[in-house]
């Protein structure tokens, strides 16, 4: 994982509250989403247009199996599937999540003989009912992407320790760790995008009502913005908003305190979105099989200036989602403009130009279509059983 130093407990809450996949490189995070489509078989409106069809045939305590009858299943009903499960789901004293967030980098000085390196932190949350939580980080040791980048790394001597390009310069990732006993420190007065578990639980249970009152919601809703402004989602329009709703239907759905009635409003809601895909099977970075759901946005950071030009790249955000048990698996971003690393500016005055352009940052070796970072959730459920 990168070498980030020692980080105050306020930090490590504040990464782990909300992780933002918008930065470069990760929490020591996710830092906002961003990939490339596959067959567009349904639309939004058609999974709309069935969900009567869904809550009909439904048993009350039976769960809807996804492309049951031995017929093959109609991506278009996933998330409605997912709304119909979910909805038949318990609660409990916490709301528990175990989140891996991945990024991937490049090793080496051209596109010839770089191999990519996948850096990991690991996340455990209990939070109650109250906004009671306990939080334990993990520093996860980095690892080789593909069997392929395993050979190629084994080829360059199996190194501890690797150079990266990232957004903010030069980076160190470790592949090995040293193991330590995690500890899950406390924390009070949990929010989530400013509400607190009372107000969650008092979202409306209906798409449309719930659409309304997150919109009202006020925030930093800009992937990129020179100053930070703060203002309610309902002024965004078109794919701001889409992007806004759907990153706080991740947070509802993953995340949060929240009952599961408003989980299953969050993915009807996600249903009715413009432009939103329900695609083919996939697997995610844990190895489970779900349904590919891609957002239509993109994820931009265009070219800005700290201490040297950075272009990060656009990428496209898709969820996977687990229809048979209501569960969001994973969010991923793949890449679709190549992103470039950052270098500072040379030292000194010697009369001559100390202008960098993107072309002369480093290249990040990412191909559109490749996978850049992702977030996974191995563990997102109610438990009575508390923290150790």
């Amino acid at each position: 994982m990168l070498a980030w130093g020692e980080l105050s407990y306020a930090e490590i809450a504040a990464i782990a509250l909300r992780a933002d996949w918008r930065s470069d490189p990760p929490p020591r995070s996710r830092r906002g989403f961003r990939v490339s489509t596959v067959s567009m078989m349904a639309t939004a409106a058609l999974a709309a247009a069935t969900l009567a069809a869904v809550s009909l045939t439904s048993g009350r305590d039976q769960p809807v199996r996804f492309g049951e009858n031995g017929s093959p299943p109609a991506p278009g009903n996933a998330l409605l599937v997912a709304a119909a499960n979910v909805r038949k789901g318990p609660t409990g004293t916490y709301w528990h999540t175990t989140r891996i967030a991945g990024k991937i980098y490049a090793v080496g000085e051209n596109a010839a003989d770089h191999y990519k390196v996948e850096a990991r932190m690991q996340y455990d949350d209990w939070t109650d009912q109250r906004g009671k939580a306990c939080i334990a980080v993990q520093d996860l040791p980095a690892r080789p992407w593909t069997a392929r980048d395993r050979q190629k790394w084994r080829k360059a001597g199996a190194p501890t320790k690797v150079q990266v390009a990232t957004a903010d310069g030069p980076g160190t990732l470790f592949l090995e760790t040293p193991k330590r006993e995690r500890t899950c420190r406390r924390a009070g007065d949990r929010r989530f995008f400013g509400m607190t578990p009372q107000q969650l639980a008092a979202l409306p249970a209906q798409p449309e009502q719930l659409q309304n009152a997150l919109l009202d919601l006020k925030g930093n809703w800009e992937a990129y913005a020179p100053k930070v402004t703060r203002q309610p989602m309902r002024a965004l329009q078109g794919e701001k908003r889409v992007r806004a709703l759907s990153d706080v239907a991740g947070t509802l759905l993953a995340e949060a305190p929240v009952p599961p009635a408003v989980r299953s409003a969050a993915f009807r809601m996600l249903a009715t979105l413009p432009g939103v895909k329900v695609e083919s099977r996939t697997t995610d970075p844990l190895g489970r099989t779900g349904v590919v759901i891609s957002l239509p946005l993109e994820t931009t950071i265009p070219l800005g200036l700290s201490t040297a030009p950075k272009q990060l790249g656009t990428y496209r955000r898709q969820w996977i989602i687990d229809p048979d048990n209501g569960t969001l698996l994973a969010m991923r971003d793949l890449v679709a403009t190549p992103p470039r690393g950052s270098r500072d500016l040379p030292p000194g005055d010697d009369g001559k130009p100390r202008r960098l352009t993107t072309d002369s940052q480093p290249d990040r070796f990412h191909q559109p279509g490749e996978l850049s970072e992702y977030e996974t959730y191995e563990v997102a459920e109610w438990t009575d059983e508390a923290p150790s």
